[in-house]
């Protein structure tokens, strides 16, 4: 019998198959696996390259076809052996496991917080981090002899934290994604993220801030015990890479602190060294107690620790508490235990600081040439982003961009364009993407009729 596997001889059918048959938001294009490279995607049906500044919506961590991904022959041999192989990983022990969980721990680990839980999604990641803070509360209520669940999550406007059970609750971007789904009235605050980088090293709080922290603490009042954890992104990405201060998070950790709930991030986004460090939290200044985390880490989950140890007995302690059938799979382990290996021996989180500061000055010069257009050019290491005049104008550029110009962008919020590079793109690359961005702006105003932009 001739086994029917995946070929590209029909590559012509590839998209339309798909968007008859699977939920999804298709490109026009097939990714050929074998000719791209780096932050460059080719589409197999013609040979068009695209410059890729989407990078999987922030997955791809070194880039396409990475040469010790590839090249390596051991690295190859170790992946077919495993090819036919998915145990449960939460239940049988591998050497593959281990190896991934000792370098996860080794680049990218937190003393602070030595407690590990592996699983496939980041929207699970961050479910799993909130059932954590909910035993933690509930326990921590129960030695009180307080007879109250700690069930609800004190959370952000603006927030995106995926699209499963919990996190449905907390999510409130795009209507679209929420819309008609059950969810739990749980406590949402104002965001006070602030865009203009210029406003960052303010001193004290902002008149936002106060407001948010003021309506946190209302919150505490209204639910006394049951409030579990407040959770936040560092940078809320889907919701237009809105950045929240430093000042603010760390008065919001201690107000966790105060009211015995834990402080919980998710940096499903903006860890795995994207910023210039492991983890956002340790240029911020925080000490959070859950992190979840995913994306360019490959294997999504959590990092556990600070005041979740204070119960000996919490869910990340007690057996099958928590656990999945597969906790992630052996060939996500794999691959992430090279890419972690390629970001220390490159030290690609230190050019990732480098790199993203040069991103960040042709955005600035971008909108010191399309003034009216182009606004709050922002960043933190690669995670890069600027504003258009309105959403409509955003969408064109980027279908502008991706048509006429062989470069891929993404939009998030109401007007953000966003940049999504591997750890690995160069200098060049970047003033590439930079030229094609601005073109397809200049394209897009000059549609519009916009007077004087992109003259300056």
């Amino acid at each position: 019998m001739t086994a029917h596997l995946l070929t590209d001889q029909h590559t012509d059918e590839t998209v339309d198959v798909l968007r008859r048959h699977v939920t999804g938001d298709f490109y026009d294009l097939v990714i050929d696996r074998e000719h791209s490279n780096g932050s460059w995607i080719v589409d197999a049906r013609t040979g068009r390259r695209y410059l890729d500044m989407v990078g999987f919506y922030a997955s791809s961590a070194i880039g396409h076809n990475h040469p010790s991904l590839t090249m390596d022959p051991g690295f190859r041999a170790k992946l077919q052996s495993i090819a036919g192989f998915k145990p449960s990983n939460p239940d049988f022990p591998t050497d593959v496991q281990a190896a991934f969980t000792r370098t996860f721990l080794r680049v990218l680990g937190d003393p602070e917080l030595p407690y590990m839980l592996f699983i496939d999604g980041g929207a699970l990641a961050v479910e799993n981090a909130l059932k954590v803070a909910f035993d933690w509360k509930t326990r921590h209520n129960g030695r009180r002899g307080v007879a109250v669940a700690g069930w609800r999550v004190l959370h952000l406007e603006n927030a995106f934290h995926g699209r499963s059970g919990y996190t449905l609750s907390l999510t409130n971007t795009d209507p679209a994604k929420t819309r008609l789904f059950p969810a739990f009235d749980w406590p949402r605050v104002p965001s006070p993220a602030v865009n203009d980088m210029t406003l960052w090293p303010a001193p004290g709080l902002t008149v936002t801030e106060r407001a948010a922290l003021a309506a946190a603490e209302a919150a505490f009042r209204r639910h006394p015990d049951e409030i579990a954890c407040f959770i936040a992104e560092p940078i809320q990405c889907e919701g237009g890479d809105r950045h929240l201060r430093p000042a603010f998070l760390r008065a919001m950790q201690d107000l966790c602190h105060r009211h015995d709930a834990l402080f919980v991030l998710d940096e499903v986004q903006t860890g795995c060294g994207v910023t210039g460090v492991p983890w956002l939290y340790q240029q911020l200044g925080l000490a959070p107690d859950l992190v979840a985390f995913g994306k360019k880490t490959q294997v999504c989950g959590v990092m556990g620790g600070r005041r979740v140890s204070d119960e000996p007995m919490n869910a990340m302690r007690t057996p099958s508490r928590l656990s999945s059938t597969f906790g992630g799979n052996l060939f996500d382990m794999l691959r992430a235990t090279r890419i972690l290996e390629v970001i220390e021996s490159e030290e690609l989180m230190d050019a990732a600081a480098v790199r993203g500061r040069y991103l960040l000055d042709l955005l600035c010069a971008a909108v010191d040439r399309f003034g009216g257009v182009l606004e709050y050019p922002r960043g933190r290491g690669l995670l890069c982003a600027v504003d258009l005049l309105d959403a409509d104008l955003r969408d064109r550029v980027v279908e502008i961009a991706r048509d006429a110009h062989d470069a891929l962008f993404v939009g998030a919020g109401e007007r953000t364009l966003r940049f999504r590079p591997p750890l690995t793109v160069t200098l060049e690359e970047l003033d590439e993407s930079v030229v094609r961005m601005t073109a397809a702006i200049g394209d897009a105003v000059a549609e519009r009729g916009i007077p004087d932009a992109g003259r300056r």
